[in-house]
């Protein structure tokens, strides 16, 4: 009301654009300024003028007006055009070596929306971080992000085929816990690994002293330059295996493979652009995880 008679240059002149009674615009104005406790309009018979307080605090009513509108734009044409910044997160190596070239080919067909690719291993909170999408390995907790599955991603236990022709190749869990052993922060947290009895299915908890314990992408480094075993995800293994530089053991005590899922935190309407990310990224990386999800060292299995 205050910014209208200001425009209008009377309080009549606003009440009649604002379709009320003069006295009642006249009652509101003075409850703004006893709120604020400083006069703003000094009233004459022609005219309105703003005292120093009144310019000031009509500027700032104006920026903020004007920076709403603005957001209310912003926020528009995100469920109409899929326009704006677009925040995504996944582990490091996973991040390079998937979902980079994903992220290339998506900015090539959707000029209008940029990406800010944030590679952490740390699970990063989605909303404290402002992030619209996340990729997340292994089984989710309870929590409520919303969660699409788009594969599986197995582990798999390695050491260099010099490693082991020195130590020997393990056959059991006995054999494991007498051979120098690489973890990776997960696996610290935890102190051993988790494998499968092959026996009954179920899973053991296997503890182990580790020899290095680094994060992910050093593990995989150390066991490629024949520190000790590794068990990472196939996908940090996958070249030096099909290479020969690494060389797996124990498969039959592998875990099954662990999920992976594409998380947002919205519950409502999604913004277009996260909309179009989860609809062209998912069916990718979903394609590329049947290869380094389930396939078995020397043959292709049948995807989940």
């Amino acid at each position: 009301m205050l910014l209208m008679a200001v425009e209008k240059g009377s309080l009549s002149s606003a009440a009649r654009e604002m379709r009320v009674p003069v006295p009642t615009l006249s009652r509101k104005v003075a409850e703004l300024e006893a709120l604020i406790g400083t006069k703003l309009l000094v009233r004459t018979t022609r005219n309105l003028t703003l005292t120093d307080a009144g310019v000031s605090y009509v500027t700032a009513a104006r920026r903020i007006l004007e920076e709403v509108e603005e957001a209310e734009r912003d926020a528009a044409g995100e469920f109409q055009t899929p326009r704006g910044t677009l925040v995504v997160t996944a582990p490091n190596l996973f991040g390079r070596l998937f979902l980079l070239p994903i992220v290339s080919d998506f900015l090539a067909q959707f000029p209008e929306i940029n990406v800010r690719l944030l590679l952490d291993d740390r699970y990063l909170n989605l909303v404290d971080e402002h992030i619209d999408m996340a990729v997340r390995l292994g089984n989710l907790p309870d929590s409520d992000l919303i969660a699409t599955r788009i594969g599986t991603m197995r582990m798999i236990v390695c050491g260099t085929p010099g490693f082991l022709s020195a130590q020997g190749t393990p056959r059991s869990i006995e054999d494991l816990q007498r051979i120098p052993c690489l973890f990776n922060k997960n696996q610290m947290a935890v102190s051993g690994w988790r494998l499968r009895d092959p026996k009954t299915g179920g899973l053991l908890d296997v503890p182990l002293t580790p020899r290095l314990a680094t994060s992910n992408e050093a593990t995989a480094d150390a066991a490629i330059r024949g520190i000790g075993l590794a068990n990472l995800p196939y996908y940090q293994a996958y070249e030096a295996l099909a290479d020969g530089r690494l060389q797996a053991v124990m498969e039959e005590y592998q875990a099954e493979p662990g999920a992976v899922h594409l998380v947002h935190a919205s519950r409502g309407q999604l913004p277009l652009k996260t909309r179009r990310f989860l609809d062209f990224a998912g069916p990718r990386l979903r394609q590329e995880l049947v290869r380094y999800g389930t396939e078995a060292i020397g043959r292709t299995s049948s995807p989940p």
